[in-house]
Formats: structure tokens, sequence, C-alpha cells
């Protein structure tokens, strides 16, 4: 199915969602004694609700996105993407109290019609009861709002580092205990800012890694702002270096043979479907990096590599070596564990953003695109880590899926 057909639903919900909250707020100023007064309010709240509507929709065409918060990102943009987020969300609860309320009375519907008929006095409805399941029904429906509003203020920053241990088999001896710490999905703009994104840079460095890997997704939509983040990362430190891999979003911005060269110019290097040797006395592994690699579900088109397939990656890998690779998609990980990729490194997911996997881990948005969303995964032939990323896209909310900072401790099998 194309990608964009995936997300027509999303669409209607989110539609669906602007009507029904519209109607409910009619209801609640059809309550008022005041005739006047609840027409003045529904006008002068469409009205608002409209230009904030404009506002967002035109944007600031033809300038630049800012690298920094600033007051028009903070008291327009975040409030109405809230809005728009938490609202769909809280249609898609009303749906759902909805289909449990059909179902309960179908099956008492149901109930009554094969159980023996028999004269009794109808139960008088419960006022309790009837509270409670609107009450129900309400903290259902408000709880994406005040979700939304934690996302927004403290879950996009709720920085988690994470400690994984990975075993090789064919890790030489001298790497045992070799720590490298990964960062992946910068995204920077307004949400993460230039100076959000050096706090993160030194807490990298306090953890005092042996190698540091960047995973892609530098930018967002516009080139202009690589400037910006590798001046921000330029300040990673470690003792065998700081090396990379792009994303969809860097192919998508055009910034791709841009950002290889600024972080060339500040020390990092970029493998762009190459390896490196990273030795420590006289032993070593094989690190390998290539572009955003095209799926079903997702394509940045032109040159660049099939996920299912990774043409010319086996020309990069090391008989007999520990061979680790760079990719931003775990999609590619199916085929690097067939080629025998002993430990694929990826991010794009950003662990679902909005996930809800402390009621079950399957909700993630990004199991629409891939199965891989966040964490270890290992198959026959090689192992996967999906790094949660630190920043944003779309909604500048995290909530069941942290910003991550993955520190690695490769050991011998």
């Amino acid at each position: 199915m194309p990608f964009v057909f995936r997300f027509a639903p999303v669409l209607l919900v989110f539609l669906g969602g602007q009507l029904y909250f519209a109607w409910r707020l009619a209801q609640l100023l059809r309550r008022m004694n005041n005739r006047p007064l609840s027409v003045a309010l529904a006008v002068g709240i469409a009205a608002a609700y409209f230009a904030l509507f404009a506002l967002n929709v035109s944007g600031s065409r033809g300038e630049p996105e800012p690298t920094h918060l600033t007051l028009r990102y903070a008291l327009l943009v975040a409030p109405f993407l809230w809005w728009i987020f938490s609202s769909t969300l809280g249609f898609v609860a009303v749906i759902l109290v909805w289909l449990v309320r059909s179902l309960a009375i179908a099956i008492r519907s149901g109930v009554r019609l094969v159980a023996p008929r028999k004269p009794v006095e109808p139960a008088p409805q419960s006022p309790a009861r009837r509270q409670f399941l609107e009450a129900a029904g309400t903290m259902a429906v408000a709880t994406p709002f005040v979700a939304g509003a934690y996302g927004l203020l403290w879950g996009r920053l709720n920085l988690q580092t994470t400690r994984q241990p990975i075993r090789l088999a064919r890790l030489p001896r001298a790497f045992h205990g070799f720590r490298i710490a990964q960062l992946s999905d910068i995204h920077v703009g307004p949400f993460m800012s230039e100076e959000e994104i050096r706090k993160f840079v030194q807490i990298t460095n306090e953890l005092k890694p042996d190698l540091i890997v960047l995973t892609g997704d530098f930018v967002t939509w516009d080139a202009e702002t690589a400037p910006a983040v590798v001046n921000a990362l330029s300040g990673l430190r470690s003792g065998l270096g700081v090396f990379g891999s792009l994303g969809n979003h860097d192919a998508w911005a055009g910034a791709e043979d841009l950002l290889a060269e600024l972080f060339g110019k500040a020390g990092v290097r970029i493998l762009r479907q190459e390896r490196t040797s990273i030795s420590v006395g006289n032993e070593s592994f094989n690190l390998m990096g290539v572009d955003f690699t095209n799926s079903r579900s997702m394509s940045v088109g032109g040159w660049h590599l099939s996920s299912r397939k990774l043409e010319g990656l086996e020309n990069l890998m090391v008989p007999g070596a520990a061979n680790i690779l760079l990719s931003h998609n775990p999609e590619s990980f199916d085929r690097a564990a067939e080629l025998g990729v002993d430990l694929s490194l990826a991010g794009h997911t950003h662990g679902g953003q909005l996930a809800l996997e402390f009621i079950s881990p399957e909700i993630a948005p990004s199991r629409i695109v891939t199965p891989y969303v966040s964490g270890w995964f290992e198959r026959p032939g090689g192992q996967l880590y999906v790094n949660r990323g630190i920043g944003t896209i779309a909604a500048p909310m995290r909530v069941g899926a942290p910003p991550e900072i993955t520190v690695y401790e490769l050991l011998r099998a």
C-alpha cells in the first residue's frame, strides 16, 4: 500500500475530531442562560481557531527555519500543534468509548433474545452508575490533552541514557569493554535548538565513550540549518573520534553533500557507502556507514540503496572481522543480518515519539513504517539496536518514548 494511503485514515480522524470538539463546544455554550454571551464566545473562539490555523499553515514562507525557540513558535506554533495532535487522539478515545458502549448494548440485547422471557420489573437506572460512566468517558477523552501537554513541556527533554551490552563473537580481545555512544535524529530547529543540542553533547562527553556515532536526520526540512547543527555537534569528543551516517530528512532537505562537507571540516567523518577501520593496538573492527536506504514504506528516491538489497554492502565488509553498520533506516537490518553484519545501529523511528508502550508495546505510530521501533533486536547473522533519537518531527512532543543517548559496551561472546 502506498505510503500516503496509510495516513489517509489519520487525516479522516483529524477532521472528525475537529468537528466533534466543535459540536461539544456548541453543546456547552447552549447550556448558558445568556444567549448573547454564548454567541459572542462561539464567534470569538471560532475566529481565534481559524486565525491560529491560518497563521500556522501560512507559516514564515521564504524565511529559514529558526534554530532557536522564537516567540512565534512558543506562542503560536506549539499551542497549535498541541491542539492538533491532542484533539486527534482525543477523538480516537471517543471512538473507542463509543465502540465499548455499543458492544455492551449489543451483548445485553443478545442475552435478552436468547434468555427465557420472565415478567420482571425494569431495573431502575442508577444515577451513580451513569455519573461514573460519564466521568470515565470524559477522563478517556481528556487524557490525550494532558499527555500532550506533558510531552511538550517535559517529555521531549526528559533524556534517558541507555546502557546496552552487545556480545559479538568476532570482537577482538582488545575491544572487550569498548564503549560506543550513539546519538540520532537531532532535527535541529525551534524545538531542538543549538543550545539544547550542546547540552546533549556535554552529557555525551561526560559518559567518556571510546567512540561516538551519529545516525542521521540532523536537519528536518531546511538545508540552511545544517551549519547550526554541525556547529552544535562539533564539540563531541571521544578517544577514537566521531563517525556518522545520513538520514531521510537530510536527503529530503537536499543537505547530504553539505552536511558531509561541514562535518568533515569539523573533524566528524560521515560514512557514505564507506568503511573505516577502528583500531586498538594491532586489532581492529570494521565500521561501515550508508545513506538512508529506501524501503517500501518510505523512499528518498534517486540513487540511494534499497533496504531489501543493500547493493554493494558486501564489498564494504571485512571477512572474519567484526562488522558494524551505521544505517539510519532500521528496515535495512534484515538484509544486513543475511549478509552477516554483526551489529547494525539505527534511528529513524523516534521510538514512536507518541507511543503508549506502557499499555502495550504495539501502540506506537512508527509500527506503520517498521516493526523495529526501538531497542535491541536479534536475527540469525546479526543484531540491531534502534535509538529513539533526541529530536522530534511534526509534534514537538514525546510521550512514552523519551529522548535517548545509547552507550554500547562491546563484549566478546
